[in-house]
């Protein structure tokens, strides 16, 4: 743990910030040998990403309030970084997702920005298909993400020169190779992602939250490792992928919404 950080920040108060520690911190927390080193480099990632750009504010974090993201955030405000942060509020988040964006936004020193999705494109899209389209086929799925998630991430990122995301190696075969700094985006969309957790395990998150007391989304104390929308999110089993518990009904190669997937 670096002075930097744990001598910026009290303690949060938040739904995990006080008591014993809750389910996911007992299961998860457990520092990789050379954390310290990690999370150095993670918080000199987060400086360089503030400077990127013309102007402050032209990166952005992406939060969809899991685990990784409420460590990027926590790491944002104790660093004292001109980095906003948006949420996607897709209307059909857990209502635990919810409590936690509001707290966010309550304790955050960072701007918080909410994205949502064009209401009446949202109405036609339940009129026409039904609420349980994205269970139907991908393509429907697809189709709910592109209104809910897509369209409005495009509005988040409009004029910026950059983003932040949570993304980790650890997290799925189709995100193994993600970079600390991933330019293949900069010649078609103007855009440079910072993946400041990208080298750190599922153990290193939990020790940090653990360590600095950090809020985050009581799901993941029901087995949760990975939350979004709920029509679209279960909790998962001993020995299932960390993912399995998103769109569980496709097959493992679909399970993606669109937001780092790359252009073709």
């Amino acid at each position: 743990m670096s002075a930097t950080t744990s001598s910026l920040l009290p303690a949060a108060s938040g739904a995990a910030g006080a008591g014993a520690p809750r389910q996911a911190v007992r299961s998860n927390a457990r520092a990789s040998s050379d954390f310290a080193a990690k999370q150095a480099r993670t918080e000199q990632l987060l400086r360089q990403a503030a400077a990127h750009g013309t102007s402050l504010g032209d990166v952005t974090q992406a939060s969809s309030l899991g685990a990784e993201d409420v460590v990027i955030t926590h790491l944002i405000n104790a660093l004292a970084l001109d980095i906003p942060v948006f949420v996607l509020d897709t209307g059909a988040l857990h209502t635990e997702t919810l409590a936690l964006l509001e707290r966010t936004e309550a304790t955050s020193r960072a701007d918080v920005q909410v994205y949502r999705p064009r209401h009446e494109q949202v109405i036609q899209f339940v009129r026409t298909q039904g609420q349980d389209a994205m269970y139907r086929s991908l393509e429907l799925r697809k189709q709910c993400c592109g209104i809910r998630k897509m369209e409005p991430l495009a509005r988040a990122l409009a004029g910026r020169a950059g983003w932040i995301t949570g993304l980790r190696r650890e997290q799925s075969n189709a995100r193994a190779d993600v970079p600390a700094i991933d330019t293949s985006e900069v010649e078609t969309r103007g855009l440079t992602k910072f993946n400041p957790l990208a080298d750190w395990t599922w153990g290193d998150v939990w020790h940090y939250i653990a360590l600095n007391d950090v809020d985050y989304n009581p799901l993941h104390d029901q087995f949760y490792p990975s939350v979004g929308c709920a029509p679209c999110t279960r909790a998962i089993s001993l020995g299932e992928d960390f993912r399995a518990g998103r769109w569980w009904w496709e097959d493992e190669t679909a399970k993606e919404c669109g937001l780092h997937v790359k252009a073709a």
